[in-house]
C-alpha cells in the first residue's frame, strides 16, 4: 500500500550539496544529508596538479555535484524509511552565475585528460571574480550602443555572470573555447545527467546571462561588436530555447535512478537558483516583501507587478521568480564571510580561551559580549565590501573599511561593527529599490544566518527601520527546489499544479519577530548618514586609493 507522497529538494552551495526529503501535504522535513565537496571552492591550486591559481579565481569540480546526489538521496531514504514509490518530484537548486564548459555530450573539460591542468576548463564557480576586465568591456561596448537590456542589470554586468566567464575563456585560453561544444550553467548541467535532456531555465539565463522572456538573448550584432570571435555562441554554445521554472525537465534516466535509488521516470523539475527558489518557500509570492537569504553572502529578492529599472540591482526578469510577477535581485557579496574573516584572522587568543572553557562558539562568544553594546558606543564604522560590493555600486574591486579604531578598540566592538556594515548595506539596497517606487514593507529572512544570530537580526530591524521574520525551513533553498518538485509532478501524481498551491501548503514562518527599537533607530540613522558618505566616497569614483591598493598588491605578487 502506498504511503504519504514526498518530493526531494537539492541545494548545490558554495562548499556542500543537500538534499532534503518534504512531505508534500504538509511541508514537513522529513530527513536532510549533506554531501560537503571534496575538493571544495578551487581558489589556490587546481587539484591533483597543484598549479597555482591567479588571485580573484574560484572553481569546482563537477564530479562533486554527482557525487551529491549519489551519497545524499539514498541517505535521506534510508533515515525516513521513505520508498521511492512515493518520492514524486525532483527538484534542485544552485549557486549561479556557476558555469562551465563541456563537450557535445555533456562531459566537462576538465574530465578530459588533455584539459585536466587547464583552469579554464574547470567549472567558474559564482564568486570567480577573475573576469573583470571581461565584465567591464562588456558594460562599456554596452553603454556606447545603447543597449536596452543593460537597465534591466542596474546599469552594470556583473564579472560573476554567464558572459564575463564567457568571455574571459575566450581572451585568456582560446582553446579551452574551441574545444568547448557547450557553455552551461551548473544548475543546467545536473538536470542534464539526471533527465538526459539538455534544458536551460529561465532562472539563470535571465540573472544571468542577460536573456528576457520578451527580447531573448542581446543581437548578434552586440555580441560581433564586444568580439567577433564571440558572435556565434549563443547558437552554437548555449541555445536560444530556455524553459520557465516550474515546468518538469523530464524524468530520471535509469543511470540516474541507480545514482539516487529513486524509479526511473520520477518527474524532475527545470532548475532553479538557490536564492530565487527560496521565496516561495518563505511564503513569499506576492509583491511587497523583501527576501533576504543570507549566509556567506546575503541575496535580496523582491516581487513587482510591473517592470521597474533599480539602480544597482542584479537583475528584473519577468517571471524569473514567480510566474506572473516581475522578481528583482540586488545583493551583498560578503557577510558571514566577513564575520568568519575576523575570526579566523583577527582575534585575540583570551577569547579563543574563553570560548573554549565556556564550550562556545566564538561567534556565539562575540555576539554575547557585543549584544551588551549601544549602537555607536564603539566609536567604529564599518565599509561592508570585504569581498566587493555587488549592489549598488555593482563593483568587485573595492575593498573593507574599518574607521575609528584607537588602541582601546576590543574585539566584540569590532565584530558588531562588522555587522551594522553588512546591515547598512541592506539599508543602501532598499533605500535604492523605493527610490525606483519598488515598495518593501517587510523583510523575510532565511539562511545560516537568522538561524545563528539574534544580535544580527535586532541590528538588521533598527537600521532598516522594519520587522524581520524568519522562514521556519532551515533549507530553504532545498525546501523551495522540493516544492518545485511537486509542481512538476503535478497534482495527478499527487503534487501541485501551481507553486502559488504548492507554497499555501508546504511553506510557513517561525513565530518570532524581531522589531525595531525606536532609540536604536536614532542612532542608527546619524551612523547610517556617515556611512553613506563614506560608501560615496571611497565608491563612486572620489577616491580610488581602493583599487589602487589592489593594483600594487596583484603588481607585487606578479613580481
Amino acid at each position: 500500500m502506498s504511503g504519504k507522497k514526498h518530493a526531494i529538494g537539492v541545494d548545490f552551495g558554495t562548499e556542500s550539496g543537500r538534499a532534503v526529503l518534504v512531505e508534500v501535504d504538509t511541508g514537513r522535513e522529513v530527513a536532510t544529508a549533506i554531501y560537503p565537496y571534496r575538493n571544495g571552492v578551487i581558489d589556490e591550486s587546481l587539484p591533483e596538479s597543484g598549479l597555482r591559481l591567479d588571485p580573484d579565481w574560484a572553481l569546482q569540480d563537477p564530479a562533486d555535484y554527482v557525487e551529491t546526489f549519489k551519497q545524499t538521496i539514498p541517505a535521506v531514504l534510508r533515515q525516513a524509511g521513505v520508498s521511492a514509490e512515493d518520492v514524486i518530484g525532483l527538484g534542485i537548486d544552485f549557486t549561479a552565475c556557476t558555469m562551465m564548459p563541456t563537450k557535445k555530450d555533456g562531459t566537462p573539460l576538465c574530465f578530459l585528460k588533455e584539459w585536466r591542468e587547464n583552469p579554464h576548463a574547470w567549472v567558474k564557480l559564482w564568486k570567480h571574480h577573475a573576469a573583470q576586465p571581461e565584465a567591464d568591456r562588456i558594460n562599456q561596448v554596452a553603454r556606447e550602443r545603447g543597449e536596452p537590456w543593460l537597465n534591466r542589470y542596474g546599469g552594470r554586468i556583473s564579472s560573476e555572470w554567464f558572459f564575463s566567464k564567457a568571455l574571459q575563456i575566450l581572451d585568456e585560453a582560446p582553446q579551452v573555447y574551441a574545444a568547448a561544444d557547450r557553455l552551461i550553467e551548473g544548475a543546467d548541467w545536473v538536470v542534464w545527467q539526471l533527465t538526459g535532456e539538455e534544458k536551460r531555465n529561465s532562472c539563470t539565463a535571465g540573472y544571468k546571462a542577460i536573456w528576457s522572456k520578451r527580447d531573448g538573448f542581446p543581437t548578434n550584432a552586440y555580441v560581433r561588436a564586444l568580439d567577433p570571435r564571440l558572435e556565434r555562441v549563443i547558437d552554437e554554445k548555449m541555445s536560444r530555447t530556455i524553459y520557465p521554472i516550474g515546468q518538469r525537465a523530464g524524468g530520471l534516466t535509469a543511470r540516474a535512478a541507480e545514482w539516487t535509488g529513486l524509479k526511473p521516470g520520477t518527474a524532475v523539475a527545470i532548475a532553479n537558483v538557490d536564492a530565487h527558489v527560496s521565496v516561495p518557500a518563505a511564503t513569499v509570492t506576492e509583491p511587497g516583501r523583501m527576501v533576504m537569504i543570507m549566509g556567506t553572502s546575503t541575496c535580496h529578492m523582491v516581487l513587482g507587478a510591473e517592470m521597474k529599472e533599480v539602480p544597482g540591482m542584479c537583475g528584473v526578469v519577468e517571471d524569473g521568480i514567480i510566474p506572473g510577477l516581475f522578481g528583482f535581485e540586488a545583493g551583498q557579496s560578503g557577510v558571514g564571510d566577513i564575520f568568519a574573516w575576523f575570526v579566523e584572522n583577527a582575534v585575540p587568543p583570551e577569547y579563543h580561551d574563553e570560548a573554549k572553557s565556556r564550550g562556545l562558539d566564538l561567534h556565539k562568544l562575540l555576539e554575547e559580549k557585543a549584544a551588551r553594546l549601544q549602537p555607536g558606543e564603539s566609536g567604529l564604522l564599518a565599509v561592508d565590501w570585504w569581498n566587493g560590493n555587488r549592489s549598488v555600486l555593482v563593483d568587485v574591486d573595492l575593498t573593507g573599511l574599518l574607521i575609528g579604531a584607537t588602541l582601546a578598540t576590543e574585539a566584540p566592538e569590532i565584530y558588531r561593527t562588522l555587522i551594522e556594515a553588512t546591515a547598512f548595506g541592506t539599508r543602501a539596497i532598499i533605500e535604492s529599490f523605493e527610490e525606483s517606487n519598488v515598495a518593501i514593507r517587510e523583510l523575510v529572512t532565511t539562511g545560516g544566518l537568522p538561524e545563528r544570530n539574534k544580535l544580527l537580526m535586532q541590528i538588521y530591524a533598527d537600521v532598516t527601520g522594519r520587522e524581520m521574520k524568519v522562514a521556519a525551513s532551515k533549507q530553504a533553498g532545498a525546501l523551495g527546489s522540493a516544492m518545485f518538485g511537486a509542481v512538476a509532478a503535478g497534482k495527478a501524481a499527487g503534487g501541485y499544479d501551481t507553486i502559488f498551491e504548492a507554497a499555501q501548503k508546504m511553506a510557513r514562518l517561525k513565530d518570532e519577530v524581531y522589531r525595531p527599537i525606536a532609540a536604536h533607530q536614532r542612532s542608527y540613522d546619524l551612523l547610517y548618514a556617515e556611512y553613506k558618505r563614506l560608501h560615496d566616497y571611497f565608491g563612486r569614483g572620489e577616491n580610488n586609493v581602493m583599487k589602487t591598493l589592489k593594483r600594487l598588491k596583484a603588481e607585487a605578487r606578479a613580481n
